[in-house]
């Protein structure tokens, strides 16, 4: 079956830096997030380093690995277990054969070589390689592999194995030790280089292994499943064609599905397939098993010869990795009319997309002027670029009151340009972080023309949540954001102030705060997640690792300083009650990443032009400065809602319009990557700004004493004339919210011309704390000039609450 047909659109990576590592086969690969670790294989001799490859940043690395360092082994078990990594067995020279095991802390890349106790019945597992090594829950599974029956490494006695062993693991680190598990049902036979997965359905609960070919004298394609929790053997039945007998091949499990890549295979010899004892080749074939249907579906056939390097090349003893939906090929001897002794092994990284990216988070407003906006939405793992679609209502016309649009909450981010926030990472699971430098986006669109195919970016930042990290040297934390609006409508008092970014003519600001848990009179920073966006102003890091997300919220303040201001939250049913039906764009790109193709577009129905979807474009990052997007031309919109596929238009040819001030415009963003454009995120709904109104306060620092908290913030960038006073708002506890969960109520906490204001803990003790992402109190500050208030900074002070209580 060719590739096309089956749908596949294989990448070969080309543009990846730093130090390559040479081409092998026999090593193996694990992925921990977006970190591809590969360890071992041969090619001219052992290798004994650790590689590592970012899959967002295309660079290789080479660790700085401390501790029990392994010698270099080749066919060995390798699992990931979190951020630990276990290393079994494996070929340590010509003729010798190791059973040693050895553990990788990766948070620290740091080696320790773990003595397991032997079974409570029989003796622990032989010198072996060829073995298959798989983790499930606490426990690994060894079977199978292939010994040296003769104690001179120079003369080889084969012995194959298919003897079955548990590694119970203890949490984080180290091991309990061997056992035999009693197990029922015929034994597979005696095999090595096989593969083994565990997949467990969702619906039914009960995790089986899998395992398929290996080598046993002949090349083998039989199927064996073991019930992990009866420990019951069996030979499942399947439908379609079964692959080819192969050994040194992989299998990954991605969703429901087990891929097969690669191995050896028969020599066929005018459409027969040879003898057990006849010639063997290298293959390129793909397959994938579904687990739940046991359907054998093949995705490119073993006879397929591929001479437009659209595909990987022939191969066995690779190493293949699932990142996310992705699965990754790397190296691997050809074999291919090659004698035994003069293997050659490929140089080539490709990927391929199994699955369609999943919807991206809502469009995030970062900053909005008169006519432009910046907005950021969450990054989406192991994705080519993203189509970001708006469409507008009618011009606003000024009124008397305070115009309302998006607030921006805690807007931060990572640089997409050059510079970017670093980590040295020498050891990320010690909590608190050491403070790290933030520097601020660059302000271009990061826009990809439909005429150059999307990627993934180079400068792609590392993300790391959670309390253990790793350690990987010059990658890049990538930094979240939080943003939320507010329709500022029903003003009681025209000079109340608006929590909405409607009045300035510069770059709206914006800033956040971190968590600061029990750090007494000291200066809480900015999440460690977290950046402020504001440039030319230095944003500091927190101490504390946490992530951000984002709020929505809607409404209007009220100026009496007793009098509460609430935030509805739109329902969502209003909100798409009139929103066309996701647009879906298949890239239809080729296999090299720099290579282009014009996306097709399926387009969506509408009733009026009004609610036409609109292109702002492509972007490679999830960070876009907006100030135009696209026309489509009418015989285009007339045709384009009668099919379901038509051409996207050559953005070159397009008319472009600039966006209106005091206008409303509604977002939605899709990721795209090789299986095409995936689902569109919730819509977001910001407005731009009217001129004359002051920009929002920046870069919002908190610092804690014994009984109260310190506020302060920079005036805004933007202030449009004098700043004539600034207000404090603090989310308190209510009854309506009790009413409603969605609903903020605020109360003005400070109204003056100074920066600072003193939180008590009298009137923090009446503050609520939001769960709509993590525990957080909620502040907001804006700015008053001679028009009125501007946009408000909203900052979500982010709680410990096994610390503070209900605080």
């Amino acid at each position: 079956m060719a590739a096309a047909a089956a749908g596949l659109s294989w990448r070969r990576v080309s543009s990846f830096t730093g130090p390559v590592p040479r081409s092998r086969h026999g090593h193996r690969a694990v992925a921990i997030r977006e970190l591809v670790i590969i360890f071992g294989g041969g090619n001219e001799g052992i290798a004994d380093e650790l590689h590592v490859y970012n899959t967002a940043t295309n660079q290789w690395f080479l660790p700085a690995v401390r501790g029990d360092i392994p010698p270099g082994c080749a066919a060995h078990g390798f699992v990931c277990d979190g951020t630990r990594i276990l290393v079994f067995g494996g070929m340590v020279e010509y003729g010798r054969y190791s059973n040693d095991l050895y553990e990788l802390q990766a948070s620290r890349w740091l080696w320790k070589k773990v003595k397991p106790q032997a079974p409570s019945t029989g003796s622990p597992p032989c010198p072996r390689l060829g073995h298959s090594f798989s983790l499930y829950g606490n426990k690994c599974y060894l079977f199978g592999g292939l010994a040296n029956e003769s104690e001179d490494s120079n003369n080889n006695v084969p012995r194959y194995l298919n003897d079955f062993y548990e590694l119970e693991l203890q949490h984080g680190s180290g091991v309990v030790g061997w056992s035999i598990p009693v197990t029922k049902g015929i034994l597979p036979s005696p095999r090595e280089s096989h593969t083994a997965i565990v997949y467990c359905r969702k619906d039914l609960g009960s995790p089986k292994m899998y395992i398929f070919g290996g080598m046993c004298g002949c090349r083998l394609n039989d199927l064996w499943e073991l019930d992990i929790e009866t420990m019951t053997w069996s030979r499942p039945e399947t439908k379609g064609t079964v692959p080819l007998p192969r050994s040194l091949h992989t299998a990954n499990v991605i969703g429901n599905k087990m891929y097969v890549f690669g191995g050896w295979v028969p020599q066929s010899a005018g459409g027969e397939i040879s003898a057990h004892d006849g010639e063997w080749k290298c293959t390129g074939s793909f397959s994938y098993l579904n687990l739940d249907t046991t359907e054998w579906i093949g995705l490119i056939s073993d006879c397929q010869e591929d001479k437009s390097n659209l595909l990987p090349g022939p191969r066995a003893g690779h190493c293949a990795v699932a990142v996310g939906t992705r699965l990754y090929i790397w190296s691997g001897r050809d074999g291919y009319r090659k004698a035994w002794n003069n293997q050659v092994c490929c140089k080539d990284l490709w990927y391929l997309d199994t699955e369609k990216p999943p919807a991206p988070s809502q469009v995030q407003l970062i900053r909005a002027t008169t006519n432009s906006f910046q907005v950021k939405w969450d990054e989406v793992p192991t994705v080519e670029g993203y189509l970001l679609q708006l469409h507008s209502d009618s011009p606003v016309p000024s009124v008397t009151g305070t115009p309302g649009t998006g607030v921006p909450e805690t807007s931060v981010l990572s640089s997409q340009g050059g510079s970017s926030l670093h980590q040295s990472l020498q050891s990320l699971t010690s909590i608190p972080f050491p403070e790290m430098k933030v520097d601020h986006p660059s302000q271009t669109n990061n826009v990809i023309p439909n005429n150059v195919q999307v990627s993934l970016s180079s400068n792609s930042l590392l993300k790391i949540e959670g309390k253990e990290k790793i350690a990987a040297p010059e990658n890049k934390i990538t930094q979240e954001t939080m943003q939320s609006h507010a329709d500022a409508t029903g003003f009681k008092e025209s000079n109340a102030p608006s929590l909405s970014p409607v009045c300035t003519s510069s770059p709206q600001t914006s800033a956040n705060v971190g968590e600061l848990h029990d750090l007494d009179k000291r200066t809480v920073n900015p999440d460690a997640s977290v950046s402020s966006t504001v440039s030319s102003t230095q944003t500091m890091v927190t101490q504390q690792a946490v992530k951000t997300e984002s709020s929505s919220t809607n409404g209007a303040v009220v100026k009496d300083e007793t009098s509460l201001t609430t935030f509805n939250s739109k329902s969502e049913a209003a909100e798409t009650a009139f929103i066309m039906p996701s647009t879906r764009v298949n890239t239809g790109q080729t296999n090299d990443t720099h290579s282009s193709k014009t996306p097709l577009r399926q387009m969506a129905t509408g009733k009026t032009r009004e609610r036409q979807w609109c292109d702002v474009g492509i972007f490679k990052s999830n960070i876009a400065v907006v100030s135009q997007f696209y026309l489509l031309p009418e015989e285009t919109l007339s045709i384009s809602n009668k099919m379901e596929n038509a051409d996207v238009p050559d953005y070159r040819l397009l008319k472009k319009q600039d966006l209106f001030p005091g206008t409303v415009y509604r977002f939605r963003v899709a990721a795209i990557n090789g299986c095409g454009v995936g689902p569109f995120s919730k819509v977001s709904e910001f407005k731009t700004c009217i001129p004359g109104f002051p920009g929002a306060p920046s870069t919002v620092k908190i610092t804690k004493s014994v009984d109260c908290i310190h506020l302060s913030w920079e005036p805004p960038a933007s202030p449009s004339g004098n700043i004539l006073e600034y207000s404090a708002y603090l989310a308190i506890r209510s009854t309506q919210l009790q009413e409603n969960p969605n609903q903020l109520v605020f109360m003005r906490i400070y109204c003056g011309l100074k920066t600072s204001c003193i939180v008590t803990a009298a009137q923090l003790s009446n503050a609520h704390v939001d769960y709509t992402s993590r525990p957080a109190i909620v502040f907001r500050i804006s700015a008053k000039n001679e028009r009125g208030y501007g946009p408000a900074t909203q900052v979500r002070w982010l709680q410990d609450m096994k610390t503070s209580g209900s605080k």
